[in-house]
């Protein structure tokens, strides 16, 4: 019996390690594509919402954001940088970060670099839709009529985010 106890105390101990080692070791990016859920910690320093955003045009790569709530998983977006506010965008497929914003759990951390901004989003539709998206898929180098890979829809049906300071 005693034996039967140790293994399941050594079994606890090492599921515990593997999970903090998950939680510690993420976010990262996935080997194909942008990972759609790495980690829970976004890191960085909460910082105040620049006057202009547009500060940040310069960085590489995605932003990883958190929405609040739960569960709360650290994603990783494309973006690009207006003067008040962060566009983003994703596929219309339903998935699960832009259908929490659209039911109105729209407060989230987003953190470029060493700067985590609390901000929250709005789904952007109608005409300024195309004009927002287009912006974004200049900056990933393509047209709104282009797919961004094999598969997948054409970016003017993405769905579209705007991203300001939390009010």
């Amino acid at each position: 019996m005693a034996s039967v106890r140790n293994i399941s105390v050594a079994v606890g101990i090492l599921i515990i390690l593997i999970l903090f080692g998950w939680i510690f070791t993420a976010p990262y990016l996935s080997n194909q594509g942008l990972g759609r859920t790495p980690g829970l910690i976004i890191g960085g320093t909460l910082t105040d919402a620049p006057a202009d955003f547009t500060i940040h045009n310069d960085h590489q790569g995605p932003l990883k954001f958190k929405l609040e709530g739960f569960p709360s998983m650290v994603n990783y977006l494309s973006w690009v940088a207006l003067e008040d506010g962060i566009i983003t965008a994703t596929r219309p497929d339903g998935g699960y970060w832009g259908e929490r914003v659209k039911a109105g759990g729209n407060k989230a951390w987003l953190r470029l670099g060493d700067n985590t901004y609390k901000m929250q989003a709005e789904q952007i539709t109608g005409a300024q839709h195309l004009e927002l998206m287009g912006q974004w898929a200049a900056k990933s180098g393509r047209t709104l009529d282009e797919a961004l890979y094999e598969g997948s829809e054409p970016l003017r049906e993405w769905e579209v985010f705007f991203w300001t300071p939390e009010q």
